[in-house]
């Protein structure tokens, strides 16, 4: 027989199966991330991550909950376990940065910046390189205007996702501003990092 937990879904305790419970776990920290309530939001990752310990290094988007709970330090190691199971994201290697940048300095993330080879994804490289101090804002847009149509859409709604984090980061914050609203709305995606974007602004106060 199935052990039987209760979980606290939409308000509500029920009972779910032990099998179940990290699953509802994982959808209560997606949809309490995507409500803009990050505290909330790494309270159910935990909660999952003390039900299934080996879930932990799979749990990328804890580090981002985390990063907007403004616990960076948290978000930096989670994002180190992370790295452990996926060694050819830009994207990990850039939010390792963000944290560090966010909780030290733009110095010091870079002192311990993840190189990263592999990540073909569009405009993946250039982003690296911009995080890295070797690249720039131009090549990056250059780079994501490529394809056509949802491809293209979704190209530039991750240049200026990762442009206004960048920006935000190193203490642009009008580049910033600009970049994540065109990631939010001019080219926005209903993937999970486009939906990022739409909460950035939104904890920002950039969406009013």
């Amino acid at each position: 027989m199935k052990k039987l937990l209760s979980v606290l879904l939409f308000g509500l305790w029920l009972p779910v199966s032990a099998q179940d419970a990290p699953n509802v776990l994982f959808q209560q920290g997606v949809d309490a991330f995507f409500a803009a309530k990050a505290k909330e939001s790494v309270a159910a990752f935990d909660k999952l991550i003390a039900l299934a310990p080996d879930s932990k290094p799979q749990l990328w988007q804890r580090g981002l909950s985390l990063y907007y709970a403004g616990d960076f330090k948290g978000g930096r190691e989670q994002f180190e376990v992370h790295q452990t199971v996926n060694g050819n994201d830009v994207e990990n290697a850039a939010w390792h940065f963000l944290c560090i940048a966010k909780g030290e300095s733009v110095e010091a993330a870079r002192k311990v910046f993840i190189p990263i080879e592999g990540d073909s994804r569009i405009p993946m490289k250039q982003v690296h390189e911009l995080f890295a101090g070797k690249g720039s804002e131009e090549a990056v847009l250059k780079a994501a205007e490529e394809g056509e149509g949802e491809r293209l859409r979704n190209h530039r709604c991750y240049a200026h996702l990762y442009l206004g984090l960048y920006f935000e980061a190193t203490g642009d914050d009008v580049k910033a501003k600009a970049h994540m609203l065109k990631a939010a709305q001019d080219f926005s995606m209903d993937h999970y990092m486009g939906r990022v974007a739409q909460v950035h602004v939104k904890i920002r106060g950039w969406d009013k």
